[in-house]
């Protein structure tokens, strides 16, 4: 008498469900939330004193840095080309997401040593925020994303020496997707300031 072998069923493992959205991008996007608050207050600002004004900008003030910040301007959105590389290379296995980190951080570096020595220049000419509400409005607008620029460049150097040292693990991935969001922000609002404080169709 034959008897009929038992089958057994294997338990299917659970599926480990990573949340589609991680909390640290939730609190970037709030965080640049607010900062795009800022500025937009900050450009709002400046509409409004430049519609009252009758000349803008004001006689006798210095002509702004227009070509050599149009040069500065170019280095920032090539950093926020290497910085979507380096994104792109933390999903690969071996990819080179530290060298792309690292280019990033140069040209960050490059824009705001460029942008440095135009403000001593304008400082030399006399544009100062004691010379009225364009010299006050203007390093107030730069002098805020710049401070950005450096905050970003700090997040970005502690991204890079995770990324060197130990690889890209998905915690690491994830913090360079965090740090992108931060720097792709201040990348994207600086073509908006330039156009608006440089006026780069100006003839004067």
């Amino acid at each position: 008498m034959s008897t009929a072998a038992s089958v057994t069923v294997p338990t299917p493992r659970p599926v480990e469900r990573r949340p589609a959205v991680t909390a640290g991008r939730v609190g970037m996007v709030l965080f640049l939330f607010t900062e795009a608050m800022l500025f937009a207050g900050l450009v709002s600002a400046f509409l409004v004193l430049q519609g009252r004004a009758p000349v803008w900008p004001p006689p006798g003030q210095p002509r702004l840095p227009v070509a050599a910040t149009g040069v500065n301007t170019l280095f920032l959105i090539l950093s926020g080309v290497t910085m979507l590389r380096a994104v792109a290379a933390s999903r690969k296995v071996g990819g080179n997401t530290a060298t792309w980190l690292a280019a990033t951080g140069g040209l960050g570096l490059a824009f705001l040593l460029g942008q440095g020595i135009e403000w001593a220049r304008l400082l030399g000419y006399g544009l100062t925020t004691r010379s009225g509400v364009y010299g006050a409005t203007f390093y107030a607008v730069v002098g805020i994303h710049g401070t950005h620029v450096v905050a970003a460049l700090i997040a970005l150097a502690v991204t890079w020496r995770r990324a060197d040292r130990g690889g890209i693990t998905p915690a690491r991935r994830e913090s360079v997707v965090v740090c992108a969001l931060f720097w792709i922000f201040v990348v994207a609002v600086w073509p908006i300031l330039y156009v608006l404080l440089y006026q780069p169709w100006g003839g004067r």
